[in-house]
């Protein structure tokens, strides 16, 4: 089969379009090779990607077995730094330090423990106020069960909930409750109210494949976008009177946005919208109806449908990604059918990543790639414990680890 350069290019570790089932032998010794790798204490899993036992295909059962040595490793070695930041509770970036409060809240679930990340209001203010403003915080939700951790944020800035060093403190964040206290990577959830609902309607759909749930209490959306919330349980409540900055009205503006974009897209785009009509921006505790209704809400690691509106230099969404230092802008919207991926939109982006696992296809099948009704490639997808590590190395959640991917080409 030819298949036209212009659209699709394959990666040495990605679709092999002239494939055989993995040799079980070689599978076997590749998979010896990663467990003696793994419990040989590893600096980084990412250059352990880049070994020769890291290209071998690996059989369905031997992929599953990589998987889990590879997290039983990346676990045991967690960085000393990292659980010491966890011990102390405050995250560094280069100079800045993000101290943080927890407070534990009912009984673990077998499944792992939820985490609740909720932002404190202030703002462009001295620190004194913004002090205070935490210690409200952390006294002011309630949970049912979870982790509720209120971070101080680095700065007093106006935009201190969504400055570009808040994206890698929070992945730091969530990445250690996963490694060091067993949180479900699945039901992580953020909240924030004043500046931080700012810094939600920022953040959610920024880190969209990192929450489960997000709600945005009497915040201000600036140049937020809603598109990546399809996967996102959002709550979006502000208070009628509240008309500075014109914080209600365009609340509202919102709330009709994710009303059409449910339209449009029935299985996703969920969302609670409420204007508390005789509030100004108090809301009285009110908003708090938001923890119940987000806490039924479980994510999905592999949604049926990614919308990727790139922002902030990310390089991955879900089962999307982008090859490194690529992640400058322009949209992506791609669906997962039976052994089928649909790209369904693609503006000024050359170079994409797709991942892929058996919860998803069946990696021993031919996969079609479409773009406008028409086939852009067919190939049998290639386990390999360099993806599984690879992918793992970049968000620290298993459940969004891939064994198998392949690039495409849009120039």
């Amino acid at each position: 089969m030819r298949i036209p350069l212009c659209f699709l290019a394959i990666s040495l570790l990605a679709l092999d379009l002239s494939a055989a089932p993995p040799d079980a032998e070689k599978s076997a010794a590749a998979l010896a090779e990663l467990k003696a790798a793994v419990d040989g204490k590893p600096s980084s899993l990412e250059d352990l990607a880049k070994k020769p036992f890291a290209l071998v295909p690996l059989t369905k059962a031997d992929a599953a077995k990589a998987r889990d040595a590879i997290v039983a490793a990346y676990i045991a070695n967690f960085p000393k730094e990292r659980r010491a930041e966890h011990t102390a509770k405050v995250l560094k970036d280069d100079k800045l330090e993000m101290p943080y409060s927890v407070t534990e809240f009912g009984k673990k679930p077998a499944t792992g423990r939820s985490l609740w990340i909720s932002l404190h209001g202030g703002g462009g203010a001295p620190k004194a106020v913004n002090d205070g403003q935490w210690e409200n915080q952390k006294k002011l939700y309630k949970l049912e069960e979870g982790f509720y951790v209120t971070p101080r944020a680095p700065t007093n800035t106006w935009n201190l909930w969504h400055e570009g060093h808040i994206d890698r403190l929070f992945a730091k964040l969530i990445e250690n409750f996963i490694a060091l206290e067993g949180v479900n990577s699945d039901r992580v959830y953020v909240l924030g109210y004043s500046a931080g609902g700012d810094g939600v309607y920022q953040l959610a759909p920024r880190l969209a494949d990192r929450w489960a749930g997000a709600a945005m209490m009497a915040g201000h959306p600036n140049d937020a976008s809603p598109l990546n919330l399809r996967n996102v349980a959002f709550a979006l409540q502000v208070g009628g009177k509240d008309a500075a900055y014109d914080r209600n009205k365009i609340a509202a503006e919102w709330g009709k946005k994710l009303d059409d974009l449910e339209k449009a897209d029935p299985k996703g785009y969920k969302h609670f919208f409420k204007i508390h009509a005789d509030k100004g921006h108090w809301m009285n505790l009110e908003d708090a109806a938001a923890l119940p209704w987000m806490a039924k809400v479980i994510r999905n690691p592999i949604p049926e449908r990614v919308v990727w509106e790139r922002r902030g230099g990310h390089e991955r969404s879900y089962w999307l990604a982008a090859p490194k230092g690529e992640a400058k802008g322009g949209t992506v919207i791609a669906s997962l059918g039976k052994q089928k991926v649909t790209i369904d939109k693609i503006v000024n982006v050359e170079q994409l990543l797709v991942r892929l696992d058996d919860r998803m296809v069946d990696l021993d099948a031919e996969v079609i790639v479409e773009r406008d009704g028409k086939v852009m490639a067919k190939a049998t997808p290639v386990r390999t414990a360099g993806a599984l590590l690879r992918t793992l190395a970049e968000r620290g959640d298993p459940q969004a680890m891939f064994d198998a991917e392949f690039q495409l080409s849009f120039k």
